[in-house]
């Protein structure tokens, strides 16, 4: 059992400690205590010492460690953040640190699965939707998701389960990975590559061969735009 003022010190101790990672000074604590002179902390030192809450380290200036806490005090010490709403009782933020911004999100169509590997049926219906930010929906036109399904686009960081936000088009740069509809009835996630009066649809798995289509049977339906992934 331990006296008002041997606990009032223990708690000045383990504050200071969280706040600023070193013990406090003995006329710091004195102040704190409001005693006349340091040798009232000494013996308060002592007793917490003997009763075995804190240890005094040899050599070292201020070298004190807190062991342990009395029970009453390690469930003060627990205070839990209240939500309430859309607040949060949380501790002030860092020294420096930056404001964080408000990031405006959109909703998309979730067209459903893209295969990134051997092409799956067409994706031609809304099966969800899906909030993204706003600043990944560049450029004019419109914009879906698509669910990836496979793993030949995983050297593009493109993992089997991520969802990708294509803007919807029918053109595509040499290198863009695109959605690409083949012979009007299978979809697949792709890099394209034009080769003459030919489509090379690229892999980024070594697994996965190029295949290479007449530019006919080959129509580009959206550009990557942006990745969604969950953990």
């Amino acid at each position: 059992m331990l006296t008002r003022k041997q606990l009032e010190l223990l708690e000045f101790i383990r504050t200071r400690m969280d706040v600023d990672g070193v013990p406090p000074s003995f006329d710091e604590m004195k102040d704190a205590l409001d005693l006349r002179s340091k040798s009232g902390i000494h013996r308060l030192i002592t007793a917490l010492e003997e009763r075995g809450f804190i240890r005094r380290l040899a050599h070292r200036a201020r070298a004190l460690e807190i062991v342990k806490l009395p029970e009453a005090m390690e469930r003060a010490a627990f205070s839990p953040r209240v939500i309430t709403g859309d607040k949060v009782d949380a501790p002030p933020p860092p020294r420096g640190a930056l404001p964080v911004e408000a990031v405006h999100a959109l909703e998309i169509p979730l067209m459903g699965r893209i295969a990134a590997g051997v092409p799956i049926e067409a994706i031609s219906h809304v099966s969800a939707q899906v909030a993204v930010p706003g600043s990944m929906l560049s450029g004019r036109g419109q914009h879906y998701a698509l669910e990836v399904k496979g793993d030949s686009m995983i050297e593009a960081g493109i993992n089997d389960g991520d969802i990708v936000v294509i803007r919807e088009q029918d053109t595509a740069e040499n290198g863009d990975i695109v959605v690409a509809l083949v012979e009007d009835h299978e979809a697949t996630l792709k890099r394209f590559r034009r080769r003459g009066a030919m489509i090379a649809l690229e892999a980024a798995n070594p697994a996965y061969e190029t295949r290479v289509f007449p530019d006919h049977m080959v129509k580009v339906q959206g550009r990557l735009v942006g990745l969604i992934r969950s953990y």
